[in-house]
C-alpha cells in the first residue's frame, strides 16, 4: 500500500523553519536547567561523600536507564501517534527533578534525583526527535537538529555560568539548584507554546507524493551506525567524572565555567558540522568522532590549560552526539517508524553509555592511565566500523 501526504509548499519551509527554533528555545531554557545542575553534580556527590566509583555508577546507571526507556518512549510514541503527551512527560520529569536536588542531603538521595532528571530527558527524546525530523525532511536533517542543537547549547552555556556566579557568591550548592527552578518553569511555558501551534509537527513532513511500504525491521545499515556510536559511547567519559578530576586541578567554583566553556563548543560544532553533513555525508561525523577522541588525555593528565582543550574537545564530542547523531537514522528510516527507531537506537547507546562510564569509574580509581588509553582506543574503532555504514548504504537500504 502507497502513502499519500498532502504538501503544503511555500509555507512547508517557513512552517518547519519555525517549528525547529520553537522546540529550540524549549531546548534552551531545559538545558539551562538541568546543563546547569550537571556542571557541579560530580563536585556535589563528592562533598556528599561519593567516591569516584560511585560517580561513574550513578552517572552510568542514570544513562542507562535516561536511554533504555527511549526504547519504550520511542515504541509507544509511534504506536500511538502520542509525540507531544510522551514528550510533555519527559519535560516535567527531567526538569522538576533538578531544583529538588536543592533538598537532598546525602548522596543516595541525590543520585536518585539525578538519575530521575536522566530518565525525564529519555523519556522526551525519541518522539521529539520524530517530530524535528519531519520538518528536517524540509530544511535538511543536519541542520534541523544542529540548528536545535546550537539554541540548547546557549541554555547549557548559560547554566553552568549562572551556577559559577552563584557558587562565588554564595558558595552553595543547595542554592544553585534552587534557582533553577526559574528556567524549568520557562521551559514548560515554552512547551505549551509549541504543542498549541503545532498539534500535528507531521504535516511539516516533506515526501514524494508516493512512497513505497518499507520492511517491518530495521536496515542493516542502521544496526552497524548504531554498532559504531555505542564504541563512541562506551570510551566517552561523562562529565560528572570529568568534573570529579577537576576538583584536583581547578577551583570548584571554575569548574562550571569549564563546563559552560564546552557547551558552547557544542553548539558551534553541532552548526557547523550540521551544515557540513548535509553536504558531504558520513565522512563529516567520522572527521568530528576522529577529532573529539582526544580529549582524556587533555583532561585527565595535564594541568587546567590541558584540561580547558580536553574538555573543547569533549564538547565537540557532546555536540554531535546530541545533535548530528540523530541525522542519518532518519534518513534510514520511514516517518511513521522513526520513534521507534530512535527509541531501539538510544536504549542500545544507553546500555553502552552505562558500561562505560562504571568501566571509566572504575579505571579512575584504579589507573587514570588505563583509563585515558581505553577511552581513546575505543573511540578510534568506532571509525572503521562507521565507515562500513557508509559502504552498506546509509540511505536506508535493507540488503
Amino acid at each position: 500500500m502507497s502513502h499519500r501526504r498532502p504538501q503544503k509548499e511555500g509555507l512547508s519551509s517557513a512552517a518547519a523553519l519555525r517549528f525547529v527554533v520553537l522546540i529550540g528555545v524549549l531546548s534552551l531554557f531545559a538545558d539551562l536547567t538541568y546543563e546547569g545542575a550537571r556542571g557541579i553534580n560530580g563536585p556535589f556527590l563528592a562533598v556528599l561523600g561519593a567516591s569516584g566509583a560511585a560517580v561513574g555508577f550513578i552517572s552510568g546507571l542514570g544513562e542507562l536507564l535516561g536511554y533504555g526507556i527511549r526504547f519504550l518512549s520511542g515504541y509507544v510514541s509511534s504506536r500511538t501517534g502520542r509525540y507531544w503527551l510522551m514528550t510533555g512527560i519527559g519535560y516535567v520529569v527531567n526538569l522538576l527533578a533538578v531544583p529538588l536536588l536543592a533538598l537532598a542531603g546525602s548522596w543516595q538521595l541525590a543520585a536518585v534525583l539525578i538519575i530521575m532528571e536522566r530518565i525525564g530527558k529519555g523519556l522526551r527524546n525519541p518522539p521529539r526527535d520524530a517530530m524535528l525530523s519531519h520538518a528536517g525532511t524540509v530544511i535538511g536533517q543536519g541542520w534541523a537538529f544542529a540548528l536545535r542543537e546550537a539554541l540548547d547549547q546557549i541554555g547549557a552555556m548559560a547554566g553552568p555560568l549562572a551556577v559559577a556566579g552563584i557558587l562565588y557568591v554564595k558558595g552553595s550548592y543547595h542554592t544553585a539548584f534552587a534557582f533553577l527552578a526559574l528556567p524549568a518553569l520557562i521551559s514548560l511555558i515554552v512547551l505549551m507554546t509549541a504543542r498549541l501551534q503545532y498539534p500535528n509537527p507531521h504535516e511539516l513532513e516533506r515526501v514524494a507524493e508516493t512512497t513505497p511500504p518499507q520492511p517491518q525491521r530495521l536496515p542493516r545499515s542502521f544496526w552497524v551506525y548504531l554498532s559504531a556510536m555505542s564504541l563512541v559511547a562506551i570510551g566517552y567519559a561523562d562529565f560528572n567524572i570529568i568534573s570529579y578530576h577537576l576538583t584536583h586541578v581547578i577551583p570548584p567554583s571554575a569548574i562550571p565555567i569549564f563546563y559552560a566553556v564546552a557547551m558552547a563548543t557544542a553548539g558551534g560544532s553541532a552548526l557547523i558540522f550540521g551544515r557540513w553533513y548535509d553536504r558531504s555525508g558520513m565522512p563529516v561525523l567520522t572527521l568530528a568522532i576522529a577529532l573529539s577522541a582526544f580529549f582524556a588525555p587533555l583532561s585527565f593528565l595535564g594541568g587546567w590549560v590541558a584540561a580547558a582543550a580536553g574538555v573543547i574537545l569533549w564538547g565537540i564530542g557532546m555536540g554531535i552526539q546530541d545533535s548530528l547523531m540523530s541525522a542519518p537514522v532518519a534518513t534510514m528510516i520511514s516517518p511513521e517508524r522513526r520513534a521507534y527507531a530512535y527509541g531501539v537506537f538510544n536504549a542500545v547507546y544507553g546500555v553502552a553509555w552505562f558500561g562505560g562510564s562504571w568501566l571509566l569509574g572504575v579505571l579512575y580509581d584504579t589507573s587514570i592511565v588505563a583509563l585515558v588509553a581505553f577511552s581513546v582506543v575505543v573511540q578510534l574503532v568506532a571509525i572503521p566500523v562507521l565507515l562500513l555504514t557508509k559502504k552498506r548504504g546509509g540511505n536506508g537500504s535493507s540488503s
